[in-house]
């Protein structure tokens, strides 16, 4: 459920209110009783946290590199890395 701001037009007192999208927007101040509006706000953005996302799992369909050709450059470079060295 979202938090929507809201600002009062008599008290100019801004708050915060935690509702359902589906609800009617509140239209009086808790302090005065005076006519409220909610504000529009940017909202947060979205965040992934967590094990599983990675830079190729969103690549952009018209990128310059596309995903078989960061796996196989992936690939052949592990192997070189894999590989003894010489002494």
């Amino acid at each position: 459920m979202p938090t929507y701001d809201y600002k009062c037009g008599k008290c100019h007192d801004v708050f915060e209110y935690f509702q359902n999208m589906t609800d009617k927007p509140l239209a009086k101040c808790p302090k005065c009783n005076g006519k409220i509006r909610r504000l529009v706000s940017g909202g947060s953005g979205l965040i992934f946290k967590g094990t599983g996302f990675y830079k190729t799992d969103y690549v952009k369909p018209n990128s310059k590199e596309t995903n078989e050709e960061k796996t196989k450059k992936n690939k052949s470079q592990n192997s070189k890395n894999k590989q003894p060295k010489k002494k």
